[in-house]
């Protein structure tokens, strides 16, 4: 185990090199470039804000910074969660020639998503500030949900790459289950909505006590819910560590199906 991290680590050269060159190919060759960092993150939160308050008439109280959060925060989930899916197969040339540690992959597409999403970051503080919030002493425990959110996905990123690799079908599936995700969490709709039978789908959901992290250190000006975030973040550890043991032993599997 320690060989296979110091194998990373000997390899964070090409892991930087992977994150850099996976932000500019997004917009390489378009009008904007860059600027599409933060357009991106803004017109998908747009569309919906047109569904939900234009279309569909329903509002509520702060229900414009309730939604880019929720919709910001699942985004980044859903690319990090379908690009890692990717992540080595879509490297079967460079892996074929060359032995490289395969967590690199989906490592690197978690970092390269945490870039993008300090771009929807910049997104939400607007639209919180625009709407009149402004964030208390609670902010300083931002950090703490950004990096559990970062971790979750290292774990989740870890396995699908790894099972995609054997079940190219798994990739198409993941995007139904982030679609059910979407909607069986409260990224476009608050708790109250729900009746109060079906209250338990949001209790045990750890994609919901990550945006109710954010929007208690964003919206409601209070802590975070620690025993659910610590808890996740304890969780997704342990299931990264167990999944780096895991490549370790048995990576050299994934040659011979690519």
């Amino acid at each position: 185990m320690n060989q296979y991290l110091h194998e990373l680590w000997k390899r964070k050269d090409l892991l930087v090199y992977l994150v850099t060159s996976g932000l500019k190919a997004q917009h390489r060759n378009t009008v904007l470039g860059y600027l599409w960092w933060l357009l991106d993150p803004l017109l998908y939160f747009m569309i919906f804000y047109f569904v939900r308050i234009v279309f569909l008439g329903t509002a509520g109280e702060n229900i414009v910074p309730f939604l880019a959060i929720g919709l910001i925060v699942f985004r980044n989930f859903s690319s990090a969660l379908t690009g890692s899916a990717g992540s080595i197969t879509g490297q079967a040339g460079l892996i074929t020639q060359v032995y490289l540690p395969k967590a690199m992959f989906p490592f690197s597409v978690v970092l390269t998503q945490l870039v993008n999403f300090g771009f929807g970051l910049v997104i939400i503080a607007g639209v919180v500030l625009l709407s009149g919030l402004v964030p208390g002493v609670e902010l300083v425990w931002l950090p703490l949900v950004i990096l559990t959110q970062t971790v979750f996905h290292v774990a989740i990123g870890l396995f699908v790459a790894y099972a995609c690799a054997f079940v190219r079908d798994l990739g198409n599936l993941l995007s139904y289950v982030t679609r059910i995700l979407r909607y069986t969490s409260p990224v476009i709709w608050e708790i109250e909505r729900l009746p109060e039978d079906f209250h338990w789908v949001v209790a045990i959901n750890p994609f919901a006590w990550l945006l109710n992290g954010y929007r208690d250190v964003l919206m409601y000006g209070r802590l975070p819910s620690f025993p659910h975030l610590l808890g996740l973040l304890i969780a997704s550890l342990a299931i990264s560590a167990a999944l780096l043991v895991f490549y370790n032993y048995n990576e050299h599997r994934i040659i011979k199906v690519l």
